[in-house]
C-alpha cells in the first residue's frame, strides 16, 4: 500500500496510489478519473486493481441512489446491494438516508475490506451489515426473512473490460452470471429489484422477464454527456 492515510492494515492487494508511476499501466486511465470514482480518493480510499473496473463513478451512484429513494414503496425499509465491491454504490444508499439499514454483500475478502474502509472515510459504516460471500445464496438463505421489506440492487461482474466491444451486449452469456440466473435467484427473494448493467444491453432479453401486468423501466446513466450504464426496474417502482 502507498501512502501513509489511516491507521487501518490493509491487506496486501490492497492499494492506495498517490502518484501515477505507481499506477499498473491498465488502470492508469481509471486512476486518472479517481476523483469521479470517489471525491475522496486522496482521504485514502483503498481499491484493489481489479475492482478499479467494477466502481460506479460516484455521480452515477448518488443519481441512481436517489432514484432508487424516491420511487421505491414506502413500506420497503431495507437496501440490499448484492454486488458491492469497493462499495461505491453501498456508501451512495447509506447517504441517502432512505434506508433503515443497508446489507451489502462481497464475495472477495479483499475488496469487503476495501468497501469497508471507504465507508469508514465518507462516515457511513455504522449504516450498513457486511456479508462476505456469494449473494446468490446470502439473499435467500442469510436473508430470506427480509425479502417483504426489501429492495435488491445488483451491479454484477460483466465479465471484465471486453463487453465495450459489443453493439449490443448478450446478457445471456454475461459471466459468470446470466441475466436468467440473477432474475431467478433473486426474484425468489423480493419482487423489487434494480440490476445495473452495459449501456448496450439487450432490451428484448430485458423485457423477457416483465411479467404480465407489472412495470419495469430502463433508465440510463450518463456522466459528461455520454450513457456509462443502465438500470432495469422490476417491480412497483414509482418512476414518474
Amino acid at each position: 500500500m502507498s501512502g501513509d492515510h489511516t491507521t487501518d492494515e490493509a491487506p496486501p492487494e490492497v492499494h492506495h496510489y498517490d502518484h501515477i508511476g505507481e499506477v499498473p499501466w491498465d488502470i492508469q486511465n481509471y486512476w486518472a478519473q479517481r476523483y469521479k470514482i470517489f471525491s475522496k480518493y486522496d482521504e485514502g480510499v483503498w481499491l484493489t486493481d481489479d475492482a478499479w473496473f467494477g466502481v460506479t463513478p460516484e455521480p452515477i451512484a448518488n443519481k441512481i441512489a436517489d432514484d432508487i429513494s424516491k420511487s421505491a414503496p414506502e413500506g420497503r425499509s431495507i437496501l440490499i446491494d448484492a454486488f458491492a465491491g469497493a462499495g461505491g454504490n453501498t456508501i451512495a444508499f447509506a447517504r441517502s438516508n432512505r434506508w433503515k439499514r443497508v446489507y451489502a454483500i462481497e464475495k472477495n475478502p479483499a475488496v469487503l475490506q476495501c468497501a469497508k474502509h471507504n465507508a469508514k472515510i465518507y462516515g457511513v459504516d455504522h449504516k450498513i451489515t457486511w456479508f462476505e460471500g456469494d449473494s446468490l445464496q446470502i439473499v435467500n438463505s442469510q436473508l430470506k426473512e427480509l425479502g417483504s421489506y426489501s429492495v435488491l440492487f445488483a451491479s454484477p461482474p460483466w465479465g471484465g473490460p471486453g463487453y465495450r466491444s459489443d453493439k449490443i451486449f448478450n446478457l445471456s452469456t454475461m459471466e459468470p452470471y446470466s441475466l436468467a440466473t440473477l432474475y431467478g435467484e433473486y426474484s425468489l427473494f423480493t419482487e423489487h429489484m434494480v440490476l445495473y448493467l452495459p449501456r448496450t444491453s439487450d432490451v428484448k432479453q430485458l423485457a423477457k422477464f416483465v411479467k404480465d401486468g407489472q412495470k419495469s423501466t430502463v433508465m440510463h446513466y450518463c456522466m459528461e454527456g455520454a450513457s456509462k450504464a443502465l438500470c432495469i426496474f422490476y417491480g412497483d417502482f414509482n418512476m414518474d
